[in-house]
C-alpha cells in the first residue's frame, strides 16, 4: 500500500508562488521540515479511518516511512486514528527527490535565473534530467531499487504501508510494474497522485510479477468530509 502525504505548507506555498507567477516559492522550512498543512493533518486523519475501517486480513503489518516531517506527520496522525500500535519505520531512501539549485524555484523562476538549466532539462526530458546538485528520476529509481530490494528481504509475504511522495510513489510503480520511460511519464501528466490518496500493488508469492490492484484511490477523504487536493510536487519537472 502507498500513500502520498497529506497537503503540506510546502504544497500550498509553490501553488500560490505558481499562480501570482512568483520567480521564489516562500517558504522558510528546508524541504525535509516542511509540515503538513491544516488540510494536510485532515486528510491523514481520513486516511486513518480507511486504515481502521479495512477488514481483518487485509490491513498493514507493518508501516515504512520517509523520514520527511510531512510523511511522518501523515503516517503517525492516520495509524493513532486507526487505532494501530505499529511502529514507524523510517528510512531516508523514501525522501522526496533532491531539486538541488532549482529548489524553491517555481517554473517562472528557473526560466529567469537559470535559463541554460530551462534549456537543458527541455532537451533532457524529465526522466534523465538532473538538476546541479539533484536527482533525476533516474537516479530516484536506483535508490527505490534499493529500497525494494531490502524490503523483500525484511518483510517477505507481510503487507506493507508505504507513506511516501508523489514522485517516489511514481518510481515504485515504474520500477514493480516494468515500465519504460515514456509510461511512467505519460502516467505522471495524466494522473498526479493525489495528497492522502492511496495506490495498491499486490502480488501472489515473493517474487512474483507485481500487479496493480488500485491507483490514486481517494474516496476516504470525501467519506470522511476531508478536502481533496492535487499538487504536482515535481516542480522542476516542468514542461512536462
Amino acid at each position: 500500500m502507498l500513500v502520498r502525504h497529506g497537503e503540506s505548507v510546502g504544497n500550498v506555498a509553490a501553488a500560490e508562488a505558481e499562480r501570482a507567477g512568483l520567480e521564489v516559492i516562500d517558504l522558510e522550512t528546508r524541504d525535509a521540515d516542511t509540515p503538513l498543512s491544516s488540510r494536510g493533518a485532515e486528510q491523514a486523519e481520513a486516511l486513518g479511518a480507511w486504515l481502521r475501517d479495512q477488514p481483518d486480513g487485509t490491513t498493514p503489518e507493518v508501516v515504512w516511512c520517509s523520514p520527511y516531517a510531512r510523511a511522518v506527520q501523515t503516517a503517525t496522525i492516520a495509524t493513532q486514528a486507526a487505532g494501530s500500535t505499529l511502529a514507524l519505520r523510517l528510512d531516508e531512501r523514501l525522501r522526496d527527490r533532491e531539486l538541488g539549485i532549482l529548489d524553491l524555484l517555481t517554473t517562472t523562476g528557473v526560466d529567469a535565473r537559470y535559463p541554460a538549466e530551462a534549456a537543458r532539462r527541455r532537451h533532457l526530458g524529465k526522466f534523465y534530467y538532473r538538476p546541479p546538485g539533484g536527482e533525476s528520476w533516474a537516479d530516484l529509481a536506483l535508490r527505490v531499487r534499493a529500497f525494494l530490494a531490502d524490503l523483500d528481504r525484511a518483510e517477505s509475504g507481510r503487507r506493507v504501508l508505504v507513506v511516501a511522495h508523489d514522485a517516489v510513489i511514481m518510481t515504485i510503480r515504474y520500477v514493480c510494474e516494468s515500465l519504460v520511460e515514456e509510461e511512467v511519464l505519460d502516467l505522471a501528466r495524466r494522473t498526479p497522485v493525489r495528497n492522502a490518496a492511496v495506490t495498491r500493488l499486490v502480488r501472489t508469492s515473493a517474487g512474483a510479477p507485481w500487479t496493480l490492484a488500485a491507483f490514486n484511490e481517494d474516496d476516504h477523504l470525501e467519506r470522511e468530509g476531508a478536502p481533496v487536493t492535487t499538487h504536482a510536487g515535481d516542480r522542476d519537472a516542468f514542461p512536462h
